[in-house]
């Protein structure tokens, strides 16, 4: 199955032939598809009408430098001020994430979309691409997070996503433009890394997006080409059961597998349940590398459909939202 990025603030008669493709399961949103809160609104439903099957609709609206949608929306903080805040308050510290997710989840599902790529449960260790996404890098400290932050999404009828697997903040790169490779054995990933996933899996979280680096101690491959990983350690391990999606398949350290057709043979024979494509320039090429795998199966994405969403007015009605919003607009999270 495929989720695929569109090009614009309307679909086009090209687009419109993609969603009839049996592979399509979902559209990923970014700014480029952001107009104003009406807009994107209107886009969701005219996705959903166009399609023959259900579509699961998504965007990365973490906050900080990843939130594709601003006006008309909290301007959300990123999650690194939660950490010393955390050092010194434990209590208030996942009490506010808790509150961070609810109010995340409550917007993007209040204008018709499902899901929100989040919570990012990487360490904060300098890595280039997660940065300030991340919240600590003490892995017990994530793992509390994790937990509150997947209650706070849940709350809210939304899905998390645990992201990056097993972990991408213990290295340096960038995989948007570079190659990562972190040489560790298991057994440190496992004191490391992995415990915030595991927290996550206990706290139900529905699906799992999985990093492109490599672990050559571990597995020859990036993790989201990697049977060991997806099956051995994720599945069998680890006992998770949800949804499984590859990071964006136009990333530079996804061009070790080869071409776009290997890329997604790749990500599916190794386990991963749904690729992301997120540049329409690929999404073509992306449909025609998954003719002869069959129909999707759109039903393994239910648990992922958005639930009880109040629309935008029912939100505004909420005293949860001022209130939060309050509390996100002080220090640390704004100096």
């Amino acid at each position: 199955m495929l989720i695929f990025g569109i090009s614009g603030t309307e679909l086009t008669a090209q687009e419109r032939d993609w969603l009839q493709h049996p592979q399509a399961a979902g559209v990923i949103l970014f700014k480029r598809n952001f107009a104003s809160r009406q807009q994107v609104t209107e886009l969701a439903a005219a996705i959903r009408e166009a399609a023959p099957r259900p579509q699961l609709l998504c965007v990365d609206q973490e906050g900080g430098r990843v939130q594709r949608f601003i006006e008309g929306f909290t301007k959300l903080p990123a999650l690194a001020p939660f950490g010393p805040l955390h050092d010194r308050d434990p209590g208030a510290a996942l009490r506010l994430a808790h509150e961070h997710a609810w109010l995340m989840a409550s917007e993007i599902r209040a204008i018709g979309l499902d899901l929100s790529f989040a919570p990012v449960v990487d360490l904060g260790r300098g890595n280039l691409a997660i940065g300030d996404r991340a919240f600590h890098a003490d892995p017990q400290v994530v793992a509390a997070f994790t937990r509150a932050y997947v209650q706070g999404m849940h709350a809210a009828g939304m899905a998390a996503t645990l992201k990056h697997f097993p972990g991408h903040g213990s290295v340096l790169e960038d995989t948007h433009f570079d190659e990562a490779i972190d040489p560790r054995p298991l057994d440190v990933l496992e004191r490391e890394d992995l415990v915030p996933f595991a927290a996550g899996i206990e706290a139900g979280a529905e699906a799992v997006m999985l990093a492109h680096v490599t672990y050559p101690a571990i597995a020859p491959e990036p993790a989201g080409y990697s049977p060991f990983w997806l099956k051995d350690v994720l599945r069998d391990r680890m006992g998770f059961r949800g949804v499984a999606f590859s990071d964006d398949i136009g990333m530079a350290a996804a061009e070790s597998a080869g071409g776009i057709k290997a890329r997604i043979d790749a990500h599916l024979d190794a386990g991963c349940d749904v690729v992301l494509v997120c540049a329409p320039a690929l999404v073509e090429d992306s449909l025609k590398a998954c003719d002869g795998r069959g129909p999707a199966n759109t039903a393994a994405l239910t648990g992922l459909m958005g639930r009880g969403a109040l629309g935008w007015q029912g939100l505004l009605a909420d005293a949860r939202r001022p209130a939060i919003q309050s509390a996100l607009g002080a220090p640390p999270f704004i100096a």
